[in-house]
């Protein structure tokens, strides 16, 4: 294991780590589950739990309650709250308006620097699924002694096991110079490239590409800065948020993703191997490979029972759900709809979407 100043045991030893959590979207290829006010983050995809209460659960131990911040609208503040009783208003950052990831990072950078001028932020999303956790937290601390030493932006990189075409990829590029006391020194990210098709995605699977997991680890300050420098569409505004002024930046930044506006722009950034499991959970297809599964290959969530089938998922919320002598399907019962289509077509839940009537489409 790697050595690090910061304590992943569970011991506060370094008072200026915060986390903040994404948890503002709505999760539309989950339908009819996932719905804008109970979107994918409040559902039990992952484990028993909602996939938010996983996120918390796995970063508690490393940094406490009290600094940590969950980024999402004011809609959802009383439906996160009720799932997560522990934790008060005071834990939620609620955006004003939806912007984009660019933003909201850099919104909730300069409310935390004005708390914590030396803070180290990680930026983690509600909807992953990641294990173990003692190993992704160790990760995430040696992490965030390489932010604070070479000032950089770190994102983590996930190894694939798959050529897989719905992620983004991160070339690597030449190690750090290394650090004091720290066995993992991260690599320049030579380049970002975006969802592949299968074919390029093959090739990155064979030629060391990491996967761009989109978790976070930078000093507040470093990141504020790097958007001045290399994001014109937010840097006039950035003195704005320092100065507290939430409304009228949000007020004139525009939709920007932290990825295409800051990251893929700046010589600042670099990745470092993620040596835990990795998966983001998607669409009704990423349960299958993320929840655990019967001894046949089927995710059963509520009160679902499969008979003679194999490879199927079924999400029972509205009463339950038998299914036999099937394969390959995703069924889901919530809210008064039943759901069925196979497998392989759940990631295309968007087009479906388009072709149904409004009431069906927005079930809240």
């Amino acid at each position: 294991m790697s050595s690090s100043k910061f304590d992943a045991s569970g011991r506060d030893s370094h008072p200026h780590l915060w986390t903040v959590i994404l948890a503002g979207g709505i999760g539309s290829r989950f339908w009819p589950a996932s719905t804008p006010s109970r979107p994918k983050q409040l559902l039990k995809l992952g484990s028993d739990k909602p996939l938010i209460q996983d996120t918390i659960d796995r970063i508690l131990p490393l940094v406490p309650q009290e600094r940590l911040r969950i980024l999402t609208g004011a809609h959802l503040a009383e439906p996160i709250l009720g799932a997560l009783p522990e934790l008060g208003e005071g834990n939620l950052f609620l955006e004003p308006r939806a912007a984009g990831t660019a933003p909201v990072l850099a919104w909730a950078a300069a409310e935390i620097e004005r708390r914590d001028p030396d803070a180290v932020m990680i930026s983690l999303h509600a909807d992953h699924v990641i294990s173990p956790a003692q190993t992704f937290r160790d990760r995430l601390a040696v992490t965030a002694d390489l932010a604070v030493h070479h000032r950089r932006l770190f994102t983590l990189g996930a190894v694939p096991d798959r050529p897989e075409t719905g992620y983004g990829y991160i070339r690597v590029g030449a190690p750090l110079a290394s650090a004091e006391g720290l066995a993992d020194v991260g690599s320049e990210v030579a380049e970002f490239v975006e969802k592949p098709d299968l074919e390029t995605a093959r090739r990155y699977l064979e030629g060391g590409y990491l996967w761009n997991t989109g978790l976070f680890v930078w000093r507040v300050a470093d990141l504020l800065d790097q958007l001045e420098r290399h994001t014109p569409e937010i840097a006039e505004l950035i003195p704005i948020l320092r100065e507290g002024g939430t409304e009228e930046f949000f007020r004139r930044v525009p939709n920007l993703s932290v990825d295409e506006g800051l990251l893929e722009r700046s010589d600042r950034v670099a990745v470092v191997r993620a040596d835990f499991a990795w998966d983001d959970i998607g669409a009704w297809d990423s349960v299958f490979r993320t929840h655990p599964l019967d001894a046949a290959g089927n995710a059963l969530i509520g009160e679902a029972f499969a008979v003679d089938s194999r490879r199927t998922t079924l999400y029972a919320d509205d009463g339950p759900i038998v299914a036999f002598g099937v394969d390959d399907l995703v069924v889901v019962r919530t809210a008064g709809v039943t759901f069925v289509a196979r497998r392989d077509r759940a990631p295309d839940l968007k087009t479906l979407l388009a072709q149904l009537p409004d009431r069906l489409r927005t079930l809240d």
